[in-house]
């Protein structure tokens, strides 16, 4: 998922899809149309109103608090948490790798639940002093009981052992740790996943035929999340199993073309839109690399500019290209494609370029390999020799691949 950035709590990034507007309305809505004149009676619809956007406010805090504790936890042990993204389904946050050990999975997991509990304690215990000892605010105690009721819903929810919610996660490392295997405890917490979203959908569907029909749709959708995100999940880890132990010299293209830095865009464009068809190509001069020139950012120079405008005036300097070693891991590679200005990322030895990889690259790669479920064992392989590795058949469907983008 994408999103805006709104915020950065504790150095990870909170971002807003735009999902989550639709979510927030609907809440405002059911707040203050449906709890809150029930809870505190007596009340004027402005007030209502303030209430409704403050338990929204509360309950989105308490989403961010609830994937905050999972990201430090993470941090912790030395997973890369992008950010949080707040949502249609309320929060996620976004890792590049996953658990090493069955014990560091069961410790980020469980973190989301207990402090979603916590909320609910120190929110439940705030509202019976607003009733018992403080100033009369019968508004106030009802926002604050709805918000712990809803975060003690949230914490049993997330418990329910379906991948990839917090319960399944837990279910995972238990399964991780009788079994030892990382992908069964996967396959098999990705399973429950599914069955739990069908029942959460059958239970959808049998409230909208006895009248509840926006709870019963909101299951439906619910239970149609959970069972893509834990096929999803499954996909993920299986991938990234397949990648982790092969180095970017495997799937490279070697020896890509690459343009001079002194040459003139009237001098390129003829000469990499008629007879190349890459949209991205290396810069050197005297043979040491120094950016990447799109083929876009040569179109869009006017042609009074051509002969005096050249590769080393348009291209991305090569502190802002994605690198990696040819002894990377392919998961590192990914990482770096994500981030890429131009969609490609270079692979170095040294301050030689040994070769280039797109998202494309990868995709052949992964097709060679068959089926995607497989346990494939690889030879880690480094240098000269990772190049030497690859079959040749492949290396030439690659840069044929490469050369059609």
């Amino acid at each position: 998922m994408t999103g805006r950035r709104v915020a950065r709590i504790l150095g990870f990034e909170i971002r807003l899809d735009f999902s989550w507007f639709i979510l927030f309305f609907l809440i405002l809505w059911t707040f203050s149309v449906g709890v809150f004149p029930q809870e505190a009676p007596g009340l004027s619809s402005p007030a209502y109103l303030l209430m409704g956007a403050a338990g929204a406010l509360l309950f989105f805090a308490s989403v961010v608090a609830h994937e905050l504790s999972h990201s430090v936890v993470a941090r912790a042990k030395g997973i890369v948490v992008e950010g949080i993204t707040l949502f249609l389904f309320g929060g996620i946050a976004q890792t590049r790798m996953e658990a090493t050990t069955p014990r560091d999975e069961f410790e980020i997991a469980a973190a989301g639940p207990l402090m979603s509990l916590a909320i609910a304690a120190v929110l439940g215990v705030l509202a019976w002093w607003l009733r018992a000892f403080g100033p009369a605010s019968d508004a106030a105690a009802a926002v604050l009981d709805t918000i712990t009721r809803l975060n003690i819903a949230l914490a049993v929810f997330n418990l329910l052992p379906g991948f990839p919610l917090d319960g399944g996660r837990l279910f995972r490392a238990l399964v991780w740790k009788l079994t030892g295997d990382a992908t069964k405890a996967t396959r098999i917490a990705s399973t429950a996943g599914r069955w739990l979203a069908y029942v959460l959908v059958a239970f959808g569907l049998l409230s909208a035929f006895q009248g509840n029909v926006i709870g019963g749709m909101w299951l439906v959708l619910i239970g149609w999340f959970l069972r893509n995100a834990a096929i999803s999940g499954y996909q993920q880890h299986v991938l990234l199993g397949m990648l982790s132990g092969i180095r970017a010299a495997q799937a490279m293209t070697p020896a890509p073309d690459v343009v001079p830095a002194h040459a003139s865009v009237r001098h390129l464009l003829p000469a990499l839109l008629l007879r190349r068809h890459h949209s991205a190509y290396p810069v050197v001069d005297d043979e040491r690399v120094v950016g990447m020139v799109t083929v876009r950012a040569l179109r869009d120079v006017p042609g009074e500019d051509w002969d005096v405008r050249t590769a080393r005036d348009i291209m991305v300097p090569l502190a802002d290209v994605m690198t990696v070693r040819a002894d990377d891991h392919l998961v590192t590679v990914l990482d770096r494609l994500k981030d890429s200005p131009v969609g490609r990322v270079l692979v170095m030895r040294g301050e030689e370029l040994a070769g280039i990889i797109t998202p494309r690259d990868i995709a052949f790669w992964l097709e060679a390999q068959g089926n995607p479920d497989a346990a494939i064992a690889h030879q880690p392989l480094d240098g000269d020799d990772a190049e030497a590795g690859a079959p040749r058949k492949r290396r030439r469907r690659r840069r044929r691949s490469h050369a059609g983008e």
